[in-house]
Order: C-alpha cells, then sequence, then structure tokens
C-alpha cells in the first residue's frame, strides 16, 4: 500500500530534498540541485511564488519514503499561452507503477482542483529550472543546470497515460582540428562592421553584471518570448538571477555586443561546468565544495552554453553566428568540450548553429502532457 502525503513538517521537506540523493547515490552520471537552493522552494517568499504556487508530495510504503513529486500552478505561463495547465516536476520513485502512479495522480487531482484541463512535465517553474525527462544519453554526465533520472521512469509516466509534448537535444560541442572556418570568421567580422557594431571587454565580471544586467534581461525576454515554457523575468527574479550570475560567471566566457552609442545589442554566455565540484557533497556547500567550486569556476575543462540573447531590432542579422563564433575561441583555452544544454528539437535555427563545430548529440529529454478534462469525463462514465 503506497501512502501520498503533503510536504507540511521540516522532517517531511528534508526526506522531499534527500531523496534523490539516497536514490542515485553512487551514481556517476546524476548531479544535485545545491541543498539549500532545493530547501528554500518552501520558503513562503520564494521568488517564484509571485508568478506561482505549488504543492509538494512524498510517497511512503511501510513507513518509508519511495518517491516525491512536486505540482506547480504557473499564473504567469498560462496567462502568457493562454492555456490551463498544471505542471509537475521534481518526480522520483523507485521503480514501482504503483508508487508512480500514485504520485502523478496526486498532482492530476491537485490540477483539476484548481480548474486545470491539462498536466504537462517535467517542468519546473521557469524554462530556467531544470526541466525535462532524459530518454537517451543515460551514459552522460549531467550538467548541473539539468537533471539526471534512471531509464525506467518514462515506462513509468507514460504507464499512466502520457505522451509526447516536446523534445529538447542537447550536444557536446568542440572546435574543429586546425580551428573555425576562416569564412566564418570573415562574414562576421564584415557584418559587424556593416552595422557598427563591436565586442566589449569586461574588466570585471560584478561591475559588468552591474552595469548592464538591465539591458541583457531586457534582449533576454524579447529573445526567447516565443520559446515554449518561458515566463517574463520579474524584478524580484532578476536580483536572484544576477547573485547567482555573480557567483558563476568568469568574464572570459562573456561576451557582449554594442552599438555605436554603447548600447548592448546582444550576449552570449558560457557557464563554467560545476558538476564534478557539487556532486561528492550531494550539493551541500561544505568548504571542500566551496573550494572545488572556485577551482572549476577559475579553471574550467568543460563550458556549458548558458544564454545567447539578441535585440528584436537585430534580429535576423547573423548576430547568433559572431556569438558563437566568438564564444567557440574559449573553446581553445584548456577546455576540453562545451555542454548546449536544451534545445528544442525543432528549433532549426539553433540545431543548424552547431555546424560552426564539431557537435555529437548526446541526449534527449522529453516533456510529457495529458488532458485532465478527458480522463475525468471517463471517470465520471
Amino acid at each position: 500500500m503506497v501512502e501520498i502525503r503533503e510536504v507540511k513538517t521540516r522532517k517531511e521537506r528534508k526526506q522531499f530534498v534527500e531523496f534523490p540523493l539516497n536514490l542515485y547515490k553512487g551514481n556517476e552520471y546524476f548531479v544535485p540541485a545545491l541543498y539549500g537552493d532545493e530547501m528554500n522552494i518552501f520558503k513562503p517568499d520564494y521568488v517564484y511564488y509571485e508568478q506561482a504556487e505549488a504543492v509538494y508530495f512524498n510517497a511512503y510504503r511501510d513507513g518509508k519514503i519511495v518517491g516525491r513529486i512536486s505540482g506547480i500552478l504557473q499564473r504567469a505561463a498560462n496567462a502568457k499561452w493562454r492555456q490551463k495547465q498544471v505542471c509537475f516536476t521534481r518526480f522520483d520513485s523507485i521503480d514501482d507503477q504503483e508508487v508512480a502512479t500514485a504520485l502523478l495522480r496526486a498532482v492530476e487531482d491537485w490540477g483539476r482542483d484548481k480548474g486545470m484541463e491539462e498536466i504537462v512535465g517535467p517542468l519546473g517553474f521557469s524554462d530556467m529550472e531544470r526541466e525535462g525527462l532524459l530518454i537517451e544519453g543515460f551514459d552522460q554526465l549531467c550538467t548541473f543546470e539539468e537533471q539526471y533520472n534512471y531509464p525506467y521512469y518514462q515506462k513509468l509516466i507514460e504507464n499512466c497515460g502520457y505522451g509526447k509534448d516536446v523534445d529538447w537535444l542537447e550536444h557536446q560541442l568542440r572546435v574543429p582540428e586546425g580551428g573555425f572556418d576562416p569564412k566564418y570568421r570573415k562574414i562576421s567580422d564584415m557584418m559587424l562592421a556593416k552595422l557598427d557594431l563591436h565586442f566589449g571587454e569586461a574588466r570585471s565580471t560584478r561591475q559588468f553584471v552591474n552595469k548592464y544586467a538591465d539591458d541583457i534581461f531586457k534582449i533576454w525576454d524579447e529573445t526567447y518570448d516565443q520559446i515554449y515554457g518561458t515566463v517574463p523575468v520579474t524584478p524580484n527574479l532578476k536580483k536572484a538571477l544576477v547573485k547567482q550570475f555573480k557567483l558563476l560567471i568568469n568574464k572570459k566566457y562573456l561576451r557582449v555586443l554594442f552599438d555605436n552609442t554603447g548600447k548592448v545589442v546582444a550576449f552570449g554566455v558560457l557557464f563554467p561546468n560545476i558538476s564534478d565540484a557539487v556532486r561528492p557533497s550531494g550539493g551541500k556547500l561544505t568548504l571542500p565544495c566551496l573550494i572545488r567550486l572556485l577551482r572549476s569556476i577559475r579553471h574550467p575543462k568543460v563550458l556549458d552554453l548558458g544564454v545567447i540573447g539578441v535585440a528584436d531590432e537585430y534580429k535576423n542579422h547573423g548576430l547568433s553566428a559572431s556569438m558563437l563564433v566568438s564564444l567557440g575561441d574559449a573553446l581553445q583555452d584548456d577546455i576540453e568540450h562545451a555542454e548546449t544544454n536544451l534545445n528544442l528539437e525543432h528549433n532549426i535555427p539553433i540545431q543548424n548553429a552547431w555546424k560552426y563545430f564539431d557537435s555529437v548529440q548526446n541526449k534527449r529529454r522529453r516533456c510529457f502532457i495529458k488532458s485532465l478534462v478527458s480522463e475525468q469525463s471517463s471517470e465520471a462514465q
């Protein structure tokens, strides 16, 4: 018998956060989220609760936790996309259909009570959270930005009536042997000269982020406005992200384009990969973990592609290609490779962009969807 219990107490919150750490203990591909960040989701002033509400469930059998899940009602996303969806996220379970079914049903029922008509997931509060279920690439180390899961998760979810909504692809990128084709750089230089644009230099990451954060987030919203799962960046969320960026960004891997008035028109960021730094401590910021983090940020071996943004007035001018060529230069500095993180499979421009590199698709993730209306109707009959 499986018991589903809404997370209420301090002990239950701890069990919720620590369940995946125990489930994946010893797994060489799993990368935990920061423990403190995960505990913060239970605080009433958690930054995303300006736009959303959430519920958290643990599953127990014979008094032992065997699974967990969270449901999110993202009001900003539903208003933007004119939909009535509830999301499930932070889904983890032992390989047991009864457990998985009970967990998913708990979020489905919660969503119906809120008047929702569909359930999708795994999706977080925004596209800046971990999203998608890994369905290919189980022998690849996860990036810090994304979640690892066992292969059996797909079966557990599909057996509950879920189908594919969208897929994301991930790639490993390396600079071609002998460097980039000179014609790419020549075309980029000619285009930048024609538009009177230039790359800016950052004296320090902190100074740069403080000065240009507003411009960068404006471009961020413009660039990703119509991308699946995106919601507007609120002022408080912007502050939280700036705080994170100051800790994780190395100015060597930051590129910004300015026009002749000094206005930011495009930017690109590569994050030092910190997967190996946080794994040994289970995401807890112990002193050894902090030392490993600083080492990874200052002297990374792998880079994660973060964000590339282009202002609306410069769309269709090839600035993304110029940004990739410039960012690609960073891969020649004792860097093994870059990880792209998530790219929608139907986003042809971004898939075509990897032609500049020696690229290998190494992972695929999926967001699932299920109607809550049809199931409710069948139950009524």
